[in-house]
């Protein structure tokens, strides 16, 4: 629904433009006044391992979306020098979302891209684990996955595929 005379357009606290629409498990917009899945706060200052673990809990709930945004507070946030890293996470989680949602281009495409932001950061910092994440472990489940629903498994099970980030 767009913003029509009748329905102004949705704004935060702020004044900058927020859909107050509900949403879905998996972030897809619902119609006004359906009954949605509540929304991650965002803007929170977490610990890095408060993050892991927040994200790791919606996951495995199958909400890759709200793992997203979760991890994009890390990424804005979070110490100097790890945007990549965090942001090379909520790819991976938005990838998820995409090939839950049957996107056999967009999921695929964001898997590879946080994948190999991962190995990157990886390879830039020499940390293969830092916070206890499986990077190695990551990028064969985010490529194992990208290549499984572009060659035709999607829509796929959002929480049966969750990745274990430790």
């Amino acid at each position: 629904m767009s913003h029509t005379p009748d329905r102004p357009r949705d704004r935060d606290p702020e004044g900058r433009a927020r859909s107050a629409r509900p949403r879905d498990g998996l972030g897809r917009p619902l119609p006004y006044g359906a009954e949605g899945v509540a929304r991650q706060p965002e803007g929170l200052v977490r610990t890095p391992e408060q993050t892991v673990d927040e994200a790791q809990g919606l996951l495995d709930r199958g909400r890759p979306f709200h793992a997203h945004e979760v991890f994009e507070d890390a990424w804005k946030s979070g110490p100097a020098g790890e945007e990549q890293l965090w942001r090379s996470l909520a790819q991976l989680a938005v990838g998820l979302t995409h090939a839950a949602r049957g996107n056999r281009t967009g999921g695929p495409r964001l898997l590879r891209r946080g994948a190999d932001g991962l190995a990157e950061w990886a390879d830039r910092t020499g940390t293969p684990e830092p916070y206890g994440l499986a990077l190695p472990g990551l990028l064969d489940w985010a490529r194992e996955l990208a290549d499984r629903t572009e060659h035709g498994q999607a829509p796929v099970d959002a929480g049966a595929e969750a990745p274990r980030l430790r």
